[in-house]
């Protein structure tokens, strides 16, 4: 039910920072961080979906405190909460606590206000397109995969305790993934039979295994000690005897000679080219190769083995479908960017890829990982700049939580009743809440 995040940098192993402040952005209300085509994405929304990352990271370091920040670029109270939280950190300098702190910041801001604002987009684009997703569909949907996932109520209950979400946005989340799905299915076309084996004949080496070798070595200085260990062998002496009093090869000498499951293309080459054309069980040799001089016996030929297309099929079908898929996903990415980034505007320190005016910095910071949420609860997969499936934080298109969607209340360390929850019918955009006013319809 969870997936587990990497642990984050400095600060990041004892607690985990959350929270939004405003700075000035084209066209956003004082009350948001962004606004796309004039409807906003609220500062308790993103902080909302902030609090659920940051539930979500410190589940992962049990008794780990959530530190809610709300004050960059000085981060003056993040400072003195980490100070007063986390005993060890007492005596840091103010400048690596901040530092701390704007890192960690920017990390888990740059990626919920990317899902934020793609969830708009998706929402938007959706609109437009006159797609539409029932109530029906959406709990459907949820109490199946919650069927699936939790055997009684009490532990949906501790999942979204843990997690830091209501139900309501467990809700909105698959509403959205109907929408994404939706969209996608535009895009997406069948594999062919056609397409299977070219995709066969073109990686025919990965569906089959090469000839190796089994082989018995011995590696001399001197053309006169390899005749000599030749001699002995063919008078009776065993090769691992043999081997043990004249070889140099580190590799084989204390394991009787011998080579399993040889390559060709492994070994010295003078010994490879002699060795891979050699017949069974016969002492050959010597061969002057770049260490020394070989004596060889082939043991064993493994043949080369080759699946065949029906053999390889499934796992064809597997990979061609999952490049469709991203493909899909990428060719709905770059048609909602076309319609919506133009009318996407952020507040400075909320800038992201998806803002209008948006400059790449010189250095870019650490993603943050995804948070929490059941599978099948709405991320769209992997690829399509959503959080992987099991995320928590709203994927790309899940849709910014409406304005009034409950930040967490500074210090409770919980969000409100009603946090992060759409109003009734949210699934089809209501005017100002991801659907642009009919003047700005591209």
């Amino acid at each position: 039910m969870r997936k587990h995040w990497r642990r984050l940098l400095a600060l990041g192993a004892f607690f985990v920072l959350v929270g939004g402040v405003a700075a000035c952005g084209s066209g956003v209300p004082g009350n948001s961080v962004a606004s796309m085509a004039q409807n906003p994405i609220t500062t308790t929304a993103f902080n909302h979906w902030m609090y659920v990352a940051a539930k979500s990271q410190a589940a992962q370091n049990p008794g780990a405190p959530v530190i809610v920040p709300t004050d960059p670029p000085d981060f003056k109270a993040c400072i003195a909460q980490v100070r007063k939280t986390i005993p060890t950190l007492a005596k840091t300098p103010d400048a690596q606590i901040k530092t701390d702190c704007k890192q960690l910041f920017t990390s888990l801001s740059g990626q919920v206000m990317s899902f934020l604002i793609k969830a708009y987009w998706y929402q938007a684009e959706a609109h437009r397109q006159g797609i539409v997703v029932t109530d029906q569909q959406v709990q459907t949907a949820f109490q199946k995969a919650k069927k699936q996932q939790f055997q009684a109520e009490a532990q949906f209950q501790q999942f979204l305790t843990q997690t830091g979400q209501t139900q309501e946005d467990i809700l909105y989340r698959f509403r959205i993934n109907q929408i994404f799905q939706k969209l996608l299915a535009k895009y997406q076309t069948k594999v062919t039979p056609a397409q299977i084996s070219a995709y066969y004949q073109s990686h025919l080496s990965q569906f089959g295994t090469p000839e190796t070798r089994n082989m018995q070595i011995v590696l001399t200085k001197t053309q006169a000690q390899a005749n000599q260990a030749k001699a002995a062998i063919q008078s009776g002496q065993s090769w691992a005897s043999v081997a043990k009093q004249f070889s140099i090869d580190p590799t084989s000498k204390n394991s009787g000679g011998n080579l399993v499951g040889v390559s060709k293309g492994q070994q010295d080459q003078a010994l490879d080219s002699a060795a891979f054309s050699a017949p069974l069980n016969q002492v050959e040799g010597p061969v002057k190769g770049q260490f020394g001089y070989y004596i060889y016996r082939v043991t064993k030929i493994n043949k080369a083995k080759q699946q065949s297309l029906a053999q390889a099929t499934p796992l064809i079908q597997q990979t061609l479908t999952g490049q469709q898929q991203a493909s899909s996903q990428q060719q709905v990415d770059n048609q909602a960017k076309a319609h919506w980034l133009k009318q996407t505007f952020c507040r400075d320190l909320f800038m992201v890829p998806q803002c209008s005016g948006y400059k790449a910095p010189k250095t870019s910071s650490t993603a943050a990982p995804s948070p929490t949420a059941p599978s099948g609860s709405g991320a769209p997969p992997p690829g399509s700049g959503a959080p992987p499936p099991g995320s928590g934080a709203p994927p790309p298109g899940s849709g910014a939580p409406p304005p009034g969607s409950g930040a967490p209340p500074s210090g409770s360390g919980a969000p409100p009743s009603g946090s992060g929850t759409p109003p009734s019918g949210s699934g089809t955009p209501p005017s100002g809440s991801g659907t642009p006013p009919p003047s700005n319809t591209p």
